[in-house]
């Protein structure tokens, strides 16, 4: 059985989480209505190929378009995670530490992927000022939501069962 400091490690990172994932999403909007204002004009230069590619952003290189997309879904499904696993950590009970668990797993994974795509943007190369803002953003709330799976993780061992 765990000591009991893991519902305010996990309130902290949730509420950091929330920060993040906020700022990731704002970013990555910013980054699509700039893609979407300038994007017929920058592509109309572009040979066939590049020009009917259905992910092109006049920002950034050819990762750009999946980056900004996954990390939207990602910022997107985090903030609520982290809403609603604020939420069941107040209830502080198996059951809704489990679906805390579940829900912050999951946020995990499509925050991998966004950063997979970050990483892949990174090694390409010839990024804007604030795609490198939403890159470093996206890298750390991957650490940090993996540290929030954890901890919740390890608060359901320690919560309280429900018998009926």
């Amino acid at each position: 059985m765990a000591s009991g400091g893991s519902k305010p490690v996990a309130s902290i990172l949730l509420v950091l989480n929330l920060v993040l994932y906020v700022l990731v999403t704002i970013i990555a909007l910013w980054a699509v209505n700039h893609g979407i204002e300038r994007s017929l004009e920058a592509a109309s230069r572009l040979p066939i190929p590049a020009r009917i590619f259905p992910i092109y952003f006049p920002i950034g290189n050819m990762a750009t378009g999946f980056f900004i997309i996954f990390s939207l879904i990602a910022g997107v499904v985090g903030i609520m995670t982290s809403l609603t696993g604020l939420h069941n950590l107040s209830q502080w009970n198996a059951p809704n530490l489990n679906a805390a668990a579940v829900s912050s797993f999951t946020t995990w994974g499509l925050t991998v992927l966004a950063m997979g795509f970050a990483c892949k943007e990174i090694e390409l190369g010839w990024t804007d000022s604030n795609l490198r803002t939403l890159e470093i953003i996206t890298i750390i709330v991957t650490a940090t939501q993996m540290l929030c799976t954890g901890v919740i993780h390890v608060g359901v061992s320690e919560a309280p069962r429900i018998t009926y």
